[in-house]
């Protein structure tokens, strides 16, 4: 096969070109709407100084511009870090095995309605995150560990002021909540409204890393947000948070 491969170049150049051509695509799907585009487009117009200087031999600004491009890989790697993590944590998750949403992960989401509805009618704020396929097993190991099994009473609790974790994270693993009072990263977007605090920029942060579902009440307004891909979709009501719910977690399903 191998030979008859070889004897076929044209047909190892057109596997080169899709491949490449794949990537690339990925990669511009990661980085859209982030300021890595503007990024690129400053290396662009460095790319062309370095020929336009060569060319004109403007010796200094040809320097100049050399001198950086013998340290690119490392701006790159700086300049890119947070893409850098998204890309290998969307490669790194296994979109090849089957997943079910089971029973018992349906009820769980319904405790989660419940709850944050609750949560909302009283105004006290909360962040639920709900697991998939990216592991959150870093954010776990910091918080709370209880293992135990989703209900809205036990959200309500975690959650009310009194609580000594009330102030971090939950996050739900299947129809378990596996970690409560865990600490989340923020959102550095620029993007992102001011009108925000800590606990809707934590839940955009860990979704815009991850794959995760952040369900998020507000404390000042009541008001119940949802956040997937680092999007937030705000001032929802019961019907409309479980129906987003299950259409997320019907379209993994979908998708083996």
């Amino acid at each position: 096969m191998l030979v008859l491969l070889r004897q076929h170049r044209w047909i190892l150049d057109i596997l080169d070109i899709l491949v490449m051509s794949l990537i690339l695509y990925r990669l511009l799907l990661i980085i859209k709407g982030t300021k890595a585009v503007q990024m690129l487009l400053g290396l662009g117009v460095l790319l062309v100084a370095s020929m336009a200087s060569r060319h004109l031999e403007l010796f200094t600004i040809d320097w100049l511009v050399q001198s950086f491009w013998a340290q690119i890989v490392l701006a790159i790697i700086v300049l890119f870090q947070p893409e850098i993590r998204k890309a290998l944590a969307h490669m790194g998750e296994t979109q090849f095995l089957t997943s079910f949403t089971t029973a018992e992960e349906l009820r769980s989401h319904e405790e989660i309605v419940r709850a944050a509805v609750s949560l909302a009618n009283k105004k006290i704020g909360a962040l639920i995150v709900i697991e998939r396929e990216t592991s959150l097993k870093d954010f776990i190991e910091v918080g709370t560990l209880l293992d135990a099994k989703v209900s809205r009473e036990l959200l309500l609790s975690i959650f009310h002021p009194s609580s000594p974790i009330h102030d971090g994270a939950v996050i739900i693993k299947g129809n378990r909540v596996a970690a409560a009072g865990c600490f989340l990263p923020i959102t550095l977007s620029a993007e992102v409204s001011k009108s925000f605090g800590t606990r809707h920029r934590a839940g955009i942060g860990l979704t815009e890393d991850t794959d995760a579902v952040a369900v998020i009440v507000s404390e000042e307004t009541g008001q119940i947000s949802i956040v997937l891909g680092g999007k937030i979709e705000g001032k929802l009501d019961m019907s409309t948070l479980r129906d987003m719910l299950t259409d997320i977690f019907a379209s993994k399903k979908a998708k083996t």
